[in-house]
């Protein structure tokens, strides 16, 4: 399997890319995506990306090494409880680890997810904001 960097929101991750098949008429699978598998990625790279071992962050959110190790390879599927200890120990919020992850499956999926609400789908769906707001709203804003 190859793979190659892409560029998210200015973090690199690797997207694996399927060997390319010579016979155009078969079919391609989509790939399945394992969410232990990208999640324990992205937890290894954010304690890889800080410099720090496994044994300095299995301390810190006081769980085994040995099952942090798993974890971080995919052979564990990790309780929420877990990876909230293991995200408060990298000091990264748990959200932004899930971010990452989400972003992982979508690239991995074909999925594109744009950063910001596209046109087309504000002139549809949207309401129209106006270019002051209203006095009520003015108000709190001020006061808050």
């Amino acid at each position: 399997m190859v793979r190659q960097p892409v560029s998210i929101n200015g973090v690199v991750h690797w997207k694996k890319l399927e060997a390319e098949n010579t016979d155009s008429n078969e079919a391609k699978e989509p790939t399945m995506v394992i969410l232990r598998q990208e999640i324990g990625d992205v937890l290894r790279d954010i304690r890889q990306r800080q410099g720090r071992t496994l044994r300095e962050v299995s301390h810190s959110a006081r769980v085994s090494l040995g099952y942090l190790s798993e974890v971080e390879r995919g052979q564990k599927e990790a309780s929420s409880e877990l990876l909230s200890a293991i995200c408060v120990a990298l000091d990264v919020p748990l959200s932004l680890m899930l971010r990452e992850v989400s972003e992982r499956i979508a690239l991995a999926e074909g999925v594109s997810i744009p950063d910001t609400v596209p046109s087309e789908f504000s002139s549809v769906f949207g309401a129209v904001i106006p270019d002051e707001l209203p006095d009520d709203l003015a108000h709190g804003v001020s006061a808050g």
